[in-house]
């Protein structure tokens, strides 16, 4: 089997990478390291690896990519609403324009795994459980972005798109403006956080459950193509106050303050069913707790630096 994974450098990909080479597949990533990241240079000695440094919206370059392969996972984005705002021209022509390249420049039996995100759902009271049948209302031009995307794919057919929650956990090419992992951060370099709208909710996924997905769905392609899933942790639709709480019970020093003056420019709120997933045969199965103390771990090693992507 051969995969091509675009981004394959960053955040998740750069995980995936090594699940797919366990597998025995051949990859062949191609990402433009725009963030200087090496994170895939201890997966060189694999002859099942093949890098290539480009610009996922070079047409010339996709059309020699793109064809032969079995599976296509566009990892290749601007994540994230600030990172998006900050570089809106940008962020669409990535997340966007690359996406339709791809869709027109594979051929038949070319099949996609797309990783978006339930951020798509925007603001809710949080209080019902959102599916994959609820309207789609993004808040933020990366949201808006992913769910354009998602639907080019799925219009176009052969294709799975994963709603994913928001992922947390070490990975070579480490982010800290997700909220777990910059939560912990903060609470263990800081030793306290202040925490606005306390009450908003979100789901959460480890970043092992990421990409064991993404293998997951290929493995179960045909009995799962041309839908949508969310992927979350069942037990993780929790508010940032209950979050704050689950990090201080594993650094009971941590002083937490509750503003109730000021406002958290991030305004999703929502719980998320993996229901239809998991009737497929896929469950997240690394904890919340489980991801907190690795964090709190591998920060030992990490410094703020460059590891923000906006």
């Amino acid at each position: 089997m051969n995969v091509l994974v675009t981004g394959g450098a960053g955040y998740i990909g750069s995980v995936l990478v090594g699940f797919l080479l366990d597998k025995g597949i051949d990859v062949t990533v191609v990402d433009n390291l725009m963030y200087g990241q090496k994170s895939l240079l201890h997966y060189f000695a694999d002859p099942g690896l093949t890098f290539v440094r480009g610009d996922v919206r070079d047409e010339r370059l996709m059309k020699e990519l793109v064809p032969g392969k079995d599976f296509i996972l566009p990892l290749a984005a601007i994540v994230g609403a600030p990172a998006c705002d900050r570089a809106p021209g940008s962020s669409t022509s990535i997340n966007i324009y690359s996406i339709k390249l791809i869709d027109r420049l594979r051929g038949v039996g070319q099949a996609v795994i797309f990783p978006t995100t339930n951020s798509g759902y925007g603001t809710t009271k949080g209080e019902t459980f959102c599916t994959e049948d609820t309207e789609l209302a993004p808040i933020s031009l990366y949201g808006r972005n992913k769910v354009e995307a998602e639907r080019v794919l799925l219009d176009s057919g052969n294709a799975i798109t994963l709603r994913l929650a928001t992922v947390f956990g070490l990975s070579p090419r480490m982010r800290l403006d997700l909220l777990v992992n910059d939560f912990t951060y903060r609470a263990l370099k800081d030793g306290y956080l202040v925490i606005f709208e306390k009450h908003f909710k979100r789901n959460y996924l480890h970043i092992l459950d990421a990409a064991g997905c993404f293998v997951y769905c290929i493995e179960h392609f045909d009995g799962m193509k041309d839908e949508p899933y969310n992927v979350g942790l069942n037990d993780a639709n929790l508010s940032k106050e209950e979050l704050a709480l689950k990090i201080k019970e594993q650094l009971p020093g941590l002083y937490i303050h509750f503003a109730e003056v000021g406002s958290d420019p991030d305004k999703r709120n929502y719980t998320v069913s993996n229901a239809k997933i998991n009737g497929k045969g896929f469950y997240a199965v690394h904890s919340l707790d489980e991801g907190i103390k690795q964090l709190i771990q591998g920060f030992g090693m990490i410094d703020r630096g460059d590891m923000y992507n906006c």
